[in-house]
């Protein structure tokens, strides 16, 4: 890596957007990678740094670059929960279909964590399958149920993914649904909304 991408790997990490924009100027190549593979965008967007981000995206950067990892840019902000980046990378095209090293599309972590204004803007926003089934066999749905704390946030990714047209009794590999596994982890209240939708 010559200096000129060093020089730009290191401001979309920062999130120096002036830098950013002068290593572009200057001839720097956008999509550059680091040595775990990474591009300035996947940098940018794994610290949420949405002006840097929009100097990349800008240049022509690709939102679906993934790395060593298989982590992209567009994959990271369902980790983050970052609506603000995620909408900074839409007009570059992101695929909603790309997975990431579990098999999972962005929609799964972001339901995993409870990022709940993530999951509404891209449901609302990208053409996200509701129901793409993991390596471990899960959906978001599911994700949410299993890996969730039962709290208010996961109760409404619950509605959420339930509103979008997410199969509610769509089962795990074991051939568990996620209301069994809500009444297993004594999650009430989500238990309560998968029920009433029998």
């Amino acid at each position: 890596m010559n200096d000129l991408a060093r020089a730009l790997v290191a401001a979309a990490a920062q999130g120096d957007a002036d830098a950013v924009r002068a290593a572009l100027a200057a001839g720097a190549t956008v999509d550059i990678r680091d040595d775990h593979r990474r591009t300035p965008l996947l940098l940018a967007a794994l610290g949420d740094h949405v002006a840097a981000a929009e100097a990349l995206v800008a240049a022509g950067a690709d939102p679906n670059a993934q790395d060593d990892r298989h982590d992209s840019p567009w994959l990271v902000t369902g980790v983050t929960g970052s609506v603000a980046m995620m909408r900074v990378l839409l007009p570059a095209g992101p695929d909603p279909t790309v997975t990431n090293r579990f098999g999972g599309t962005s929609l799964i972590p972001a339901s995993e964590r409870g990022h709940v204004a993530y999951v509404r803007a891209v449901l609302r926003e990208t053409g996200i399958d509701v129901d793409h089934v993991n390596r471990l066999g899960w959906t978001a749905l599911l994700e949410a149920v299993i890996l969730g704390d039962g709290g208010r946030d996961h109760q409404e990714i619950v509605e959420l993914l339930i509103t979008a047209g997410a199969t509610p009794d769509l089962p795990d590999n074991d051939g568990v649904t996620a209301l069994a596994h809500a009444e297993r982890r004594g999650a009430t209240e989500i238990a309560g909304l998968l029920r009433a939708l029998r």
